[in-house]
């Protein structure tokens, strides 16, 4: 199993990026190949306090970074020798299982979409990240990457996140939500109404385990295994998931360190305060996956130190490792419907 890693991509490349892919090369005994500008790689190397690259690690260069600044639509196109063009490259000719980036989102997306491509019949690819509820994680589909959708590409991202969830989360039978702004069948505007009986077809059929409508707040209380929403509104539900979270980690840092008789608190409730924020730390996932590409590509997050990425790193061989496409060319006639022209 080999995985290629931007080593130039994000706000602590390539320090951190080097670092946490010679952790994962360590301790989950995958291939790494490196992808950036060979000299800045070294270095970073050397500061990690690896003098020489070990078994199961590779240089690939590049010369050129793709910046935050730059065009997210064709940054990949103009720099053509930039570490994420390369790597991307290199994941379609087949010379690595999958794809770790922490830079670009757009970019990231672009690049996947255009030199990667989509698996045959998927209209869009969708970010599905997993999202802290109570009593574990959720997927959801999508969180930014589409907009504006129709009902087929909501269709689609209920099978694609059900059959992630399936297939590298362990889910036996993933409960499928539609993010909404009422449970009722006819709650909701003319997507969520046109997309709800596409849904309940595809449960009738046993192909999805469709739940119905949920709104954010028993999202948030672990109603959905999967919370299927288009870009824009499951964008506003996660960076909100994230706010509070960032939220009540403040205030009871505060309440915590109220008086001395708090700070007792504190330290007995030590290890249960680290265990909570495990869970709200977006550096334990890894990062999101893009799912309908018809190869493994992770989107590690901008700011993912050494942790992140070696997760970033598993998340992929996981990913590399199921039968995941497969199954999803497998159930491609499933996904599409006939939208009236109205809804395209």
């Amino acid at each position: 199993m080999k995985i290629i890693v931007d080593a130039m991509g994000g706000d602590n490349a390539p320090g951190a990026i080097v670092e946490g892919a010679l952790q994962a090369n360590r301790e989950l005994g995958v291939d790494i190949l490196l992808v950036g500008r060979t000299e800045a790689i070294l270095k970073a190397m050397e500061a990690a306090d690896v003098k020489e690259l070990p078994s199961g690690v590779e240089i690939h260069n590049a010369t050129e970074v793709i910046e935050i600044e730059d065009d997210a639509a064709t940054a990949f196109k103009k720099k053509k020798d930039s570490s994420m063009t390369v790597g991307l490259t290199l994941l379609r000719d087949g010379v690595g299982d999958a794809f770790v980036s922490a830079g670009s989102t757009g970019a990231l997306l672009s690049g996947s979409t255009l030199l990667v491509k989509r698996i045959r019949g998927i209209r869009r690819a969708a970010m599905a990240p997993t999202a802290p509820v109570f009593g574990g994680r959720a997927i959801l589909c999508d969180c930014g990457a589409n907009a504006e959708c129709t009902p087929e590409y909501l269709l689609q991202f209920a099978y694609l996140a059900s059959l992630y969830a399936q297939k590298t989360l362990g889910v036996a039978s993933p409960r499928v939500g539609l993010l909404n702004i009422g449970s009722e069948r006819e709650k909701g505007d003319s997507l969520r109404l046109a997309v709800y009986p596409l849904l309940e077809e595809a449960h009738a059929a046993g192909r999805i385990n469709f739940i119905g409508n949920i709104e954010g707040n028993t999202a948030m209380m672990g109603a959905a295994d999967v919370i299927v929403a288009d870009g824009y509104s499951g964008n506003i539900f996660l960076k909100s998931v994230e706010g509070a979270g960032k939220l009540m980690a403040k205030e009871m840092k505060n309440m915590f360190m109220h008086s001395a008789k708090t700070k007792v608190a504190a330290l007995l409730m030590k290890e249960r305060i680290a265990e909570f924020k495990k869970i709200l730390d977006p550096n334990e996932v890894g990062g999101v996956p893009f799912l309908g590409i018809c190869k493994p590509v992770i989107k590690a997050h901008g700011s993912s130190n050494a942790w992140a990425i070696r997760n970033a790193v598993r998340q992929a061989r996981d990913f590399a490792q199921s039968t995941y496409i497969e199954d999803v060319q497998a159930n491609i006639e499933f996904m599409k419907v006939s939208v009236p022209a109205e809804n395209a």
